[in-house]
């Protein structure tokens, strides 16, 4: 693994950056999607010092200080959720969503879950088919706690932009340490 791709627990000096990286991946929506001014899929992005007070972890990519990407998850109802994945598009398609998933995967684990789970677009490619390469699969039967969530997307427009959809991966002991 490259060293650039290490992915490691944010630091409070890491923070303050991770709104940015949020933000700065609204054009990628927009080049699909068209102007998205006013939309809920421009809103603001999240502070990161806000993040840190949910249960749950924050990974990030990145120096300490200048972090590039980061997952967000959070734990609700005794179950592991995938709130937030964003990479910086200045550092995209080098795998670091991939590196971030993959440890998230890990790390849910190793805090005694044996599922994550996520909503996120069907079809837009970084988004379904991204999380299905990675052992995703829509989840038939989501968590009451996943519907609710939809039901908040609904209410805030999201699903104007195509259908969205809950996923879920099983997680496994690493077959490496």
């Amino acid at each position: 693994m490259h060293h650039h791709h290490a992915v490691r627990h944010a630091r409070a000096a890491d923070l303050r950056h991770l709104q940015a990286i949020e933000e700065a991946a609204v054009p990628l929506f927009e080049a699909v999607l068209g102007d998205l001014a006013g939309d809920p899929l421009a809103a603001p992005g999240q502070d990161g010092r806000d993040r840190v007070v949910i249960p749950g972890f924050l990974l990030v990519t990145g120096e300490v200080g200048a972090p590039t990407g980061f997952a967000h998850v959070t734990y609700v109802d005794g179950f592991a959720h995938l709130a937030q994945l964003s990479v910086h598009p200045d550092h995209g398609r080098q795998g670091l969503g991939s590196a971030l998933v993959r440890e998230a995967m890990r790390e849910a684990w190793d805090a005694g879950f044996d599922r994550l789970s996520l909503t996120t677009y069907r079809d837009l490619p970084w988004n379904g088919p991204f999380y299905a390469r990675l052992g995703f699969v829509e989840a038939s039967r989501p968590e009451p706690f996943e519907v609710r969530q939809r039901g908040l997307e609904r209410a805030l427009g999201l699903d104007r932009h195509g259908p969205r959809v809950v996923m879920a991966a099983p997680l496994r002991r690493p077959l490496h340490p």
